[in-house]
């Protein structure tokens, strides 16, 4: 399946979507009208960088809270891994699971990548603050793991 052509800006509508977390609850971005939606996609469960990020949002999850702020948490991993990666690190916050990719499409965040010569197509690690009024506040695309959460509280 090739890759979105999607180009979200801050300021444009956030695209709708409809994903059960790890549990198979079912949560909707129309669901978090009137709060600030963090949605972060990453790669892959139980690998080193999205632990590193997972547990970030988690040891600042309360600070998001503070804020009026949401955590979602995205990958194409299926609900199992999810609940396994959510339980090893204790993450207070929702995975989604998102095998068809339908989600990562429609951010654009379902990209070519390239690892040792070899090509696949794959979560591009990427940042959306949605705000209350279901617009993009925030489009961050290419994250370092390092500081992203902090520097996200900063910003909201």
């Amino acid at each position: 399946m090739p890759a979105t052509k999607a180009t979200l800006e801050p300021g444009s509508l956030a695209p709708a979507f409809a994903l059960a977390d790890e549990n198979g609850k079912l949560h909707r971005l129309s669901d978090y009208r009137g709060k600030t939606v963090i949605l972060y996609f990453y790669p892959k469960d139980n690998t080193p960088g999205c632990t590193v990020e997972a547990c970030d949002f988690r040891d600042r999850h309360a600070d998001f809270l503070k804020k009026g702020a949401v955590v979602l948490g995205v990958s194409p991993d299926a609900a199992k891994a999810h609940l396994g990666f959510k339980a090893k690190h204790g993450l207070p916050f929702p995975l989604l699971v998102d095998e068809g990719h339908a989600a990562a499409l429609a951010y654009g965040v379902w990209k070519e990548k390239s690892l040792y010569g070899r090509r696949f197509m794959g979560i591009e690690r990427s940042t959306f603050v949605i705000g209350p009024d279901g617009r993009l506040q925030q489009v961050l695309r290419k994250v370092s793991v390092a500081g992203h959460a902090q520097a996200l509280l900063g910003g909201i």
